[in-house]
């Protein structure tokens, strides 16, 4: 009895889960508009700015109307002080030129209805991508409690992040593969603008000889890098080289908070590991996750299975990844609990579901707090569970070709 309340998780049926979930969306809602409530002109009662990260991509835009060095750290530094000068630092930008060309629109704005543009925009995309998943698989689940239950939703909100972008693309690339080959490599050619969670991308693609999403991506990579060179200058990439190398230090530093960051680098680092070690560990897993999605892939053609696969395991291998980048997993965890759905849950699958879908409510406070790293670890269960369903289905189901 006692194992098989965490192992089976049968007392977790739908009513129950549909219940649970109402709760949370109904807490991350109010605490969004408590947030804004106890604000004042836009300062939140902590002194930081509503959409705290956004401002560095707001910064960008009138940077980039004003033809300043956007990757001039001093220059951004004072950029962004004009308008709000925090006690706690700034917001650096360390993004590629390629996205360069989604931040200045946002030039022609003032700060507030830049930001409230920015998330309808991104979240719109996101919801259509989590829409698209949940069609494709048949999951009959209320998507407007999917979203806002989902507690990654308002850490992106209140951050102003890219994660709902960045995740609607890889997202529905990942899906979009077998019917519409050419638009998926579209939209992971755009998805470059934040290169560390497409990594796995490549490799599954000539893996699965989608040869077209490949092309696709590559001429879309391509043109967007032209686009931004062309508009900004070329300079503008020498000078993201130089500022990936202040990241680097920053990174290595714990200037970010290895408490709000979950890949396995941050962990490491969080438990007293050295760089070298911590680099070590993270090199470690990530070459063992390639190994293993490797050796599940091998002569098995494209299908949304194997990009869920493939998207539960983009915040292993990089160790750049926050707790607002977990958003990327409702993909994979709408595959799992369709399957589970559909044929009977299998052993610890629902605890997998369970912590990967609550664990962006915990994972910060516990590891700044307490310098515990629990992201790492449920990242790698939920990817453990996800493979070895995906592994048993000796003989997956047919691509899904989606209808115009």
């Amino acid at each position: 009895m006692g194992a098989d309340f965490l192992r089976k998780m049968d007392w977790l049926g739908r009513d129950r889960a549909v219940a649970y979930l109402r709760i949370i969306a109904f807490l991350n809602v109010a605490s969004l508009v408590l947030l804004v409530a106890t604000s004042q002109d836009g300062v939140d009662a902590n002194g930081f700015l509503l959409g705290s990260d956004f401002v560095s991509f707001w910064t960008v835009g009138h940077m980039l109307q004003d033809h300043g060095n956007v990757y001039d750290g001093a220059a951004h530094i004072a950029a962004q002080r004009k308008f709000f000068a925090s006690s706690g630092g700034y917001t650096a930008f360390f993004y590629p030129p390629t996205f360069l060309p989604f931040c200045w629109p946002l030039g022609f704005l003032s700060y507030f209805p830049a930001l409230v543009s920015w998330l309808l925009a991104t979240s719109g995309i996101y919801v259509i991508a989590v829409r698209r998943w949940q069609a494709a698989l048949r999951f009959d689940f209320p998507l407007w409690l999917l979203v806002l239950a989902f507690p990654a939703v308002p850490i992106v909100i209140t951050h102003g992040q890219t994660s709902f972008m960045v995740a609607a693309l890889l997202g529905l690339g990942a899906l979009l593969v077998p019917g519409r080959p050419v638009i998926a490599g579209i939209l992971f050619g755009l998805a470059t603008i934040k290169p560390q969670f497409g990594i796995l991308v490549p490799l599954v693609l000539l893996l699965t000889r989608e040869w077209k999403v490949i092309a696709s991506a590559a001429v879309t990579a391509f043109a967007l890098a032209l686009l931004s060179a062309l508009a900004f200058g070329a300079d503008t990439f020498a000078g993201w080289y130089a500022a990936s190398g202040r990241a680097q230090v920053a990174m290595v530093e714990g200037a970010v908070g290895f408490g709000k960051m979950t890949s396995v680098f941050a962990g490491a680092r969080l438990i007293g590991l050295t760089p070298g070690l911590a680099y070590g560990a993270q090199a470690a897993v990530g070459l063992a996750t390639i190994i293993l999605l490797i050796r599940a892939f091998r002569a098995r053609p494209y299908s949304p299975a194997l990009g869920a696969l493939m998207l539960a395991a983009a915040p292993l291998v990089t160790p750049f990844v926050l707790d607002y980048d977990m958003v990327l997993l409702a993909f994979p965890l709408l595959w799992l609990t369709s399957r589970g759905i559909a044929d009977g849950f299998r052993d610890w699958e629902k605890l997998a579901l369970a912590l990967a879908f609550i664990a962006p409510v915990f994972a910060r406070p516990i590891g700044l707090h307490l310098g515990i790293p629990i992201m790492p670890l449920i990242l790698g269960f939920l990817f453990w569970v996800l493979l070895r369903r995906y592994s048993a289905e000796a003989h997956p189901r047919a691509p899904i070709a989606l209808q115009p």
